[in-house]
């Protein structure tokens, strides 16, 4: 909907007083999705009272795309894009693809999106999750499951897995309560909490890791810088060759494990 220059400043203003940095840019997506004045005014309200932008749209932009977004699900950050385009890189046309701890498929959607015929799976234990990620993954031709890691994907994926992406949480317990309001009090705490080190459902995710991989097969996942050392110990004790990669502008680190 269109809204004169005064009522854009206002929500500008009102935005801005509740904290958010990029008020400009926030007041012009709820403008665009608004049908009418009370829907708008209903948006921004919300907004205001702390629910992420991302659940008042419907929508997170990753990599290009709109992603669907329900609200509770883990909002895919700007950050993992690095994942996602390391993953781009070392898949192959026809590939296996599995999202573990898939959220809203944003990942899987992603390498649909830019590598040819992949067969995707993914799987979440969060059945909010899993219902925002059939919206994402189902079109672009995957296959979605609720479950705890590998245990609902069926077994003739077993040694046919080119690609395994795990973007699992890795936030350790006592760091929960320094995470933004937005994360802390709406996603949903499974999607956050990564035990005592932050590396605990990493660690499951890399013991079993080998039974599915192909050989040559990669297993990518984001970190903390932190949490590198540990994580590379883990990787090279379960089979994989692991490898860095940084990007400092997105303050983005990922371990690439290759099944040997």
């Amino acid at each position: 909907m269109e809204v004169d220059d005064t009522i854009n400043r206002m929500i500008v203003n009102r935005l801005r007083a509740a904290g958010c940095v990029f008020a400009e840019d926030e007041a012009q997506l709820l403008i665009s999705a608004a049908q009418t004045t009370a829907e708008l005014d209903d948006m921004v309200n919300r907004r205001v009272a702390g629910l992420p932008l991302e659940y008042i749209l419907g929508w997170a932009e990753f990599c290009g795309l709109r992603i669907a977004v329900d609200t509770g699900v883990f909002v895919p950050r700007q950050r993992t894009e690095f994942l996602a385009r390391q993953a781009i890189a070392l898949a192959r046309s026809g590939a296996v693809v599995v999202d573990l701890c898939c959220g809203s498929g944003a990942l899987g959607a992603v390498l649909a999106a830019n590598v040819e015929r992949i067969e995707l799976h993914a799987v979440d234990i969060d059945p909010v999750a899993v219902r925002c990620a059939h919206r994402n993954i189902t079109t672009a031709g995957g296959h979605v499951y609720e479950g705890d890691l590998y245990e609902p994907l069926p077994s003739t994926l077993r040694n046919r897995v080119e690609i395994l992406l795990a973007n699992v949480p890795y936030v350790p317990t006592e760091s929960i309560r320094l995470l933004p309001p937005e994360a802390r009090i709406y996603e949903a705490p499974v999607a956050l909490h990564g035990g005592e080190d932050g590396l605990d459902v990493m660690r499951r995710v890399a013991t079993e890791a080998a039974l599915w991989l192909i050989p040559g097969g990669h297993l990518l996942v984001e970190t903390s810088e932190r949490q590198v050392p540990l994580a590379v110990e883990i990787f090279a004790r379960n089979g994989l060759t692991p490898q860095v990669a940084t990007d400092r502008e997105l303050d983005a680190t990922i371990v690439i494990g290759t099944r040997t």
